[in-house]
């Protein structure tokens, strides 16, 4: 089975509601694999090991597609905890949130409103904030809060662009020209030939094509990809361009790929790790094992030990 048909293949598998029930009660233990912890006090702890090891930490407070504005409030204060907390315990971390946590669907200006509260507070403490890319229902909402964000001298604000995506060359070169820090990845949601690239060939070669982009411009990019392919492609293109290691900056996911995370920093490249806690991990969960046939697997293997 190609990674394409893989990955659609599974996201549809547990999308199925009687799965998700099954997978929610039954599966926790399996997730905490890739989950620092339920609180923001184990996530903390997570990312004081990280740090020891030369690693940097994206928080992420897990949740999405809430549906009402009672719970982006709740998402927002939790937000403002957590990069409290960030700059309390000194550790060498930023935060990444979704923007239907904190409204979106639902209300665009009050979403605005959650939102801007958090990158206000992380500014104080120069503490940067990353809006994840959702679906494509999302993406030009995301990209518009971001350049809001900035207009309003919010730039310690980025966001993500998705390589599988016909529509991310232009975002980047836009966005590039704005000087807004990105990460880029390929892409980890089940979206169809019209707007996506289904081929994961095709996929790789535009998400080498968007890393020199951003290279050559010299704007601050955040590489998120546990592919070698990817990862010796842009150290290779960094060497051969005299583009320095202080100029991007490799981004894993906690529970995969460890010893990797570690021996690139060892390196002397800039590695962050993206940290996720609490009780709403299924659909976080889900999107891993789509991203492989080996995450999958290696659940499976500790679900029969």
């Amino acid at each position: 089975m190609g990674a394409g048909l893989y990955r659609r293949t599974l996201l549809g598998i547990t999308g199925n509601k009687l799965v998700e029930h099954l997978s929610i009660r039954y599966g926790r233990k399996l997730a905490s694999k890739f989950i620092a912890g339920d609180t923001l006090e184990e996530a903390m702890d997570r990312t004081e090991e990280l740090n020891s090891q030369g690693i940097m930490v994206t928080l992420d407070h897990l949740g999405e597609g809430i549906k009402d504005l009672k719970e982006a409030e709740g998402y927002r204060d939790e937000y403002l905890k957590i990069v409290r907390e960030i700059a309390r315990r000194k550790v060498n971390a930023n935060v990444s949130l979704k923007p239907t946590q904190f409204g979106l669907a639902l209300d665009k200006e009050q979403c605005h409103a959650n939102i801007r509260a958090v990158v206000s507070e992380a500014k104080y403490s120069r503490i940067f904030v990353r809006l994840d890319m959702e679906d494509t229902p999302y993406t030009q909402a995301t990209i518009d809060l971001v350049r809001k964000l900035h207009a309003g001298w919010m730039t310690n604000v980025g966001t993500v662009i998705q390589a599988y995506l016909h529509r991310s060359e232009e975002d980047v070169k836009a966005l590039s020209k704005e000087k807004v820090n990105l990460r880029l990845v390929k892409g980890a949601y089940k979206e169809p030939p019209e707007v996506a690239y289904q081929n994961a060939g095709q996929v790789l070669d535009n998400f080498k094509k968007l890393i020199e982009h951003r290279l050559k411009n010299g704007v601050y990019t955040a590489v998120a990809s546990h592919d070698d392919k990817i990862i010796n492609f842009t150290k290779a293109f960094a060497e051969a361009n005299h583009i320095p290691k202080e100029a991007f900056e490799f981004q894993m996911l906690y529970g995969l790929r460890m010893g990797k995370q570690a021996e690139l920093a060892q390196e002397g490249y800039r590695v962050r790790c993206y940290v996720p806690y609490g009780t709403m991990w299924y659909p976080y969960y889900t999107r891993r094992l789509a991203e492989k046939p080996a995450n999958l697997v290696l659940v499976l293997r500790n679900m029969f030990k």
